[in-house]
């Protein structure tokens, strides 16, 4: 039996609308997507495979939501909280749609399984498949909170090291992920980012900050529009310029400049 026939017979017994669940299965079980209650949203979500999974795994005190062009039908019995907006991602009155669903909830993964439609022409269909992500990419920079993930499909191709490199600014790592029940002809390939960086400062920057307070460590603490630095060798009082070496979601460390 082939791996097409395997997962789409797998699915039909299981009830899943699409054999592409099993693909975000095991994108979770290598990146750890999908935490208890975790608000998600998924891109291009019909026909609801990649809810269920997720109204599955974030449980009750999670909220799904599904966004797609097309209608997807309600989910039964669903873990999770699920919502349901119908409209194109790149509308900016389907993202409007999209934040008030959200509310003030924040968002802490964003998914997405869209693909273009093939044409046969390798070059243009990744080159489709990259725009497309990008698309996601952008709407993930929008709504994740600080510390979110990151999930979309994209052909594999000479535009994706690029794309990876634009994401991999925005996260604190990126990595590409092939699950076991992609087809074996098929090219595409899921980069996944985690760690969303809403941070003021990036890796590598220079800047002037004073020393407001010592850490539990013994480190300086600096505030860059309350953002916390943790600054080595320094005093309390000190201002000094220093180096960004690692930025975290909620935090990053420095080094003075010499």
């Amino acid at each position: 039996m082939g791996r097409k026939d395997e997962y789409y017979n797998k699915a039909k017994q299981q009830g899943y609308r699409a054999r592409s669940a099993y693909k975000l299965q095991q994108l979770d079980e290598t990146a750890g997507l999908l935490g208890e209650d975790n608000t998600v949203v998924d891109l291009g979500a019909a026909p609801g495979g990649w809810m269920q999974v997720a109204a599955e795994r974030v449980g009750p005190g999670g909220t799904v939501i599904g966004v797609d062009r097309q209608r997807i039908d309600e989910l039964e019995d669903p873990e999770a909280t699920v919502e349901y907006v119908r409209g194109d991602m790149t509308d900016e009155r389907t993202k409007d749609r999209v934040r008030d669903v959200v509310g003030d909830r924040g968002v802490d993964v964003v998914l997405s399984d869209m693909a273009p439609n093939v044409t046969g022409e390798y070059q243009l269909d990744h080159a489709r498949s990259v725009h497309l992500a990008r698309q996601a990419f952008e709407v993930s920079l929008e709504l994740l909170d600080a510390g979110g993930d990151f999930a979309a499909k994209v052909f594999d191709g000479q535009d994706l090291d690029g794309f990876e490199a634009d994401v991999a600014e925005e996260f604190e790592y990126t990595r590409r992920v092939r699950p076991d029940a992609t087809r074996d002809e098929s090219s595409e390939v899921y980069l996944v980012a985690k760690g969303r960086l809403t941070a003021p400062v990036r890796e590598g920057d220079k800047l002037e900050v004073t020393i407001e307070d010592t850490g539990s460590e013994g480190d300086g603490i600096a505030k860059v529009e309350n953002f916390t630095l943790f600054v080595s060798g320094v005093e309390e009082g000190d201002e000094v310029e220093v180096r960004v070496d690692d930025v975290k979601p909620n935090f990053g460390f420095a080094q003075p400049v010499e």
